[in-house]
């Protein structure tokens, strides 16, 4: 563990992990709520993510945030999940206590919390379009249901892997039509389009046909960066409103947050801070 975290009582783990916010989100929300809380970062080895996290428990530690590629070791290693981590197959947040480690997932909180409170955007009886069928999509599906919207299509290269998706969350698609498609067959506009694809990872654009955005149309990257994605390029240009995943992050570490020491922190005026050093 590196020198400045070894009084850390709770942590983002991962491999890379110089480059996470987590500790600058984290640290401020415990200065914010006046919460006796120090979060530092711990690089694992690609192959030590449990020998390192199980050091960090005997050392004193109360929780940590789990980012790439160590989230499904995360969920393996959870003695107790909540419905929303089995729901998405993966763990970002890990709680340690008496009774063993309990695994949460906080993504799907934090992209519907970002839409809805700080984008304003209500979901319900909206028409949603979800594109990518991996991780981070299946992260956020049972928050999206829950939001109550009309319609939920997943579009995916492989049409079987969005179909698979479609087939395991069906029981929560209550007063929602859920379906999947090819990329291809998008015709028609929705209200909310969601990049869960890792295309701006490479600067690449999603094929996703021009049609499906409208000026009425929120298009949402989960990436993030000082310039708007690719893909919020294309969706302006087609004349949608754009907003990329820094909410996210936040309100997702806030969920995390309240996980571990019971108490909601604001996110205002953190997300301000991260986006002034983006500009």
């Amino acid at each position: 563990m590196n020198d400045t975290d070894v009084f850390a009582q709770y942590l983002v783990i991962g491999n890379p992990i110089a480059h996470s916010k987590s500790p600058d989100i984290q640290n401020r929300f415990a200065a914010d709520t006046m919460q006796d809380l120090h979060y530092g970062r711990l690089l694992a080895p690609l192959k030590g993510f449990a020998a390192t996290l199980q050091q960090f428990i005997t050392q004193g530690g109360k929780g940590a945030n789990v980012t790439v590629p160590f989230k499904l070791e995360a969920y393996a290693l959870a003695t107790n999940l909540t419905a929303r981590a089995k729901a998405a197959g993966a763990v970002n947040t890990l709680k340690f206590d008496g009774s063993g480690i309990l695994g949460d997932n906080t993504d799907g909180v934090g992209l519907v919390t970002d839409v809805v409170r700080n984008a304003g955007y209500d979901l319900a009886g909206k028409k949603i379009l979800l594109l990518g069928a991996g991780g981070a999509a299946r992260g956020v599906m049972l928050s999206l249901l829950k939001s109550s919207p009309a319609k939920l299509v997943i579009a995916n290269r492989t049409t079987v892997k969005a179909g698979e998706l479609v087939q395991q969350f069906q029981p929560f698609a209550v007063g929602c039509e859920l379906s999947a498609c090819g990329f291809v067959a998008l015709k028609q506009q929705f209200d909310l389009v969601i990049n869960a694809t890792s295309a701006s990872l490479q600067a690449d654009l999603p094929p996703v046909a021009a049609q499906v955005f409208g000026a009425a149309t929120l298009a949402y990257d989960m990436m993030y960066g000082k310039q708007p994605t690719v893909f919020m390029q294309f969706a302006t240009l087609h004349g949608a409103q754009v907003r990329d995943g820094l909410g996210m992050l936040v309100e997702q570490a806030a969920e995390s947050f309240f996980v571990w020491r019971g108490v909601r922190p604001l996110t205002d005026a953190v997300l301000a801070a991260l986006r002034a050093q983006l500009s």
